[in-house]
């Protein structure tokens, strides 16, 4: 299975968007937009912010494992 590490993160505040490497080993719980500075955390449900604001999900659940396990 190849995995994507490349994800684009969009600020639903300002609507920013980046483009992010993801890490393999590791949830990231929070990011901070560099346009507006907003923290951002996951949605209700969601593991980490790729998964609830970037264009591919995180690594393990693309593997179909749990992210934060």
């Amino acid at each position: 299975m190849n995995l994507i590490l490349q994800s684009t993160i969009t600020c639903p505040a300002c609507g920013h968007e980046k483009e992010e490497r993801m890490p393999t080993d590791a949830c990231q719980y929070f990011y901070e937009c560099e346009n507006c500075k907003k923290i951002l955390k996951p949605k209700q449900g969601d593991c980490c912010v790729y998964c609830s604001y970037g264009t591919v999900k995180c690594p393990p659940i693309q593997k179909g494992t749990n992210c934060c396990g």
